[in-house]
């Protein structure tokens, strides 16, 4: 599973190291590469076969919903596969622009995929989350955790 935050540098062309601990969770599913799509004001980041179960979910939606029109326009029609090369990837530049990545970048663990985050988006939505973790915790709380 993908867990942690840390902050990373974007050079010139796109490249982005990835952490360790994150490169690891692929290696032990035999996967080199991460599939990144564009979702509110971030990317996220999966492994292809976590990928591909999103895809397969989606391929059975009910195909007269506008509301899975506009998902597969946005949310599955943004997803690149980013081969990793020597610990980093290349993020698209067009994913980079809808995600107004710039320098200084974010990475937030969850789960079964990774957010990228610009570090000033990622910073204003963090303090937002924090004010509403203890509702939202509250709320969640019938979980058992």
């Amino acid at each position: 599973m993908f867990r942690g935050r840390s902050r990373h540098t974007l050079d010139e062309k796109g490249r982005l190291a990835i952490p360790t601990r994150f490169r690891e969770v692929l290696k032990a599913k035999s996967d080199n590469c991460l599939v990144l799509t564009n979702h509110f004001n971030c990317l996220w980041a999966f492994g292809r076969d976590d990928w591909r179960v999103i895809e397969e979910e989606a391929a059975n939606l009910p195909r007269m919903d506008s509301k899975v029109h506009t998902y597969l326009r946005y949310f599955i029609s943004g997803a690149q596969e980013c081969f990793i090369k020597q610990g980093r990837i290349t993020i698209p530049p067009d994913l980079r622009e809808i995600s107004n990545l710039k320098k200084e970048v974010e990475l937030v663990g969850g789960l079964k995929r990774f957010e990228i985050w610009d570090k000033e988006k990622w910073e204003q939505e963090f303090e937002k989350v924090r004010n509403d973790f203890p509702e939202i915790s509250q709320s969640l709380s019938g979980l058992g955790h």
